[in-house]
């Protein structure tokens, strides 16, 4: 179980802080469906820092530096590629759909055609599994100096120092959006952007600063996946973490609590397929009545065999847990009322 759990808060954190970037932008009033492109994007610039660092003695000694400044790279990266979508939603007033879904589809062409030119490859595999070998520390121990109970060797025994970095942008983000002046500007533009105007808020200017915030959450989730999930591979792909955080989002209506309560109930579904054998199938089976059914009942173990053996099976359950968890709580989503509405001074 506390494997499960550790597992699940893996998952999790890319999903949190993806989700909450979806929040930034939308809350401004821009839709940014470039979640995943922006999180590839991310990803490959984060997994090309770590590569080339490695070459330098120094960070082979101190993965953990090295973790932290691959997180703000890919953050640094994310925030300059969502400035194309800001261009074309507020300078061009261009549909933020199709710009979203424009830059899913470059992201990856993009980042596939450098590694293929700078390394003959089709994907970017860092050495060593990527910085996370050093970054993944027993902080339990180290801070404890004792045994911990469950709960301390879920969140401290092997864990990423980038989950301890998550919850503090969770924290800092959550007080960002609701206790200070800029983050009521920015909701503002989001729900009545004339009414923001006419009290002296540069409704455009703060519409960039949600999405480049968006942008930077967005390719800091993207390179904590690849790290911490994908184990140090970028390939042009995050499997659709992106959309999944947009659900996220959606599930959390657009605030930070509600996401965070989404991303672990997600990340506890999406860390089934890699866990199922050792979490679920192998308990299961090692029961009497399982072991007798099994046995005695060929449909039964085929049909077992075929569904619950099969790590498919678990990774369709995230999306279609998704599709009816939105069918019955779209009703009672309440999405910023400007949001995919380009602004104009003249309207009332």
């Amino acid at each position: 179980m506390i494997f499960l759990l550790q597992k699940t808060l893996i998952f999790a954190i890319p999903l949190l802080i993806v989700a909450l970037a979806g929040m930034f932008a939308e809350r401004s009033g821009i839709i940014n469906i470039a979640l995943d492109g922006i999180m590839i994007f991310g990803a490959f610039s984060g997994a090309m820092t770590a590569f080339y660092l490695r070459q330098i003695p120094y960070f082979v000694d101190h993965n953990q530096l090295l973790f932290v400044i691959c997180l703000l790279i890919a953050a640094i990266f994310g925030a300059l590629f969502s400035l194309l979508l800001s261009f074309s939603a507020i300078n061009l007033k261009a549909d933020q759909t199709i710009g979203g879904t424009a830059l899913n589809l470059l992201a990856p062409a993009v980042t596939l055609l450098i590694t293929k030119v700078l390394f003959n490859k089709d994907k970017l595999e860092m050495e060593t599994a990527t910085a996370t070998d050093g970054s993944r520390k027993d902080f339990g121990y180290a801070l404890l100096n004792g045994d911990l109970n469950p709960v301390g060797q879920v969140f401290f025994d092997k864990a990423y120092i980038s989950t301890f970095i998550a919850i503090f942008m969770f924290i800092l983000l959550s007080f960002l959006i609701y206790k200070t002046k800029t983050g009521l500007r920015l909701r503002s533009c989001g729900e009545h952007p004339q009414a923001a105007a006419s009290v002296g808020i540069n409704v455009n200017r703060m519409r960039y600063l949600g999405t480049t915030i968006s942008g930077a959450l967005a390719g800091f989730g993207g390179y904590a996946y690849v790290a911490t999930v994908a184990n140090g591979t970028a390939e042009g792909t995050v499997a659709g973490m992106g959309f999944l955080a947009l659900a996220i989002m959606i599930f959390g209506n657009w605030k930070p609590v509600g996401i965070a309560l989404g991303s672990l109930l997600f990340g506890f579904l999406k860390c089934l397929a890699v866990t199922y054998n050792k979490s679920l199938i192998k308990p299961l089976e090692s029961t009497e009545w399982m072991k007798s059914l099994l046995a005695n009942n060929e449909t039964f173990n085929h049909i077992y065999t075929a569904i619950f053996k099969n790590m498919y099976f678990y990774n369709l359950i995230p999306f279609v847990t998704v599709l009816i968890v939105l069918a019955f709580t779209s009703k009672k989503s309440r999405a910023p009322k400007a949001e995919g509405i380009p602004y104009d001074k003249g309207a009332r």
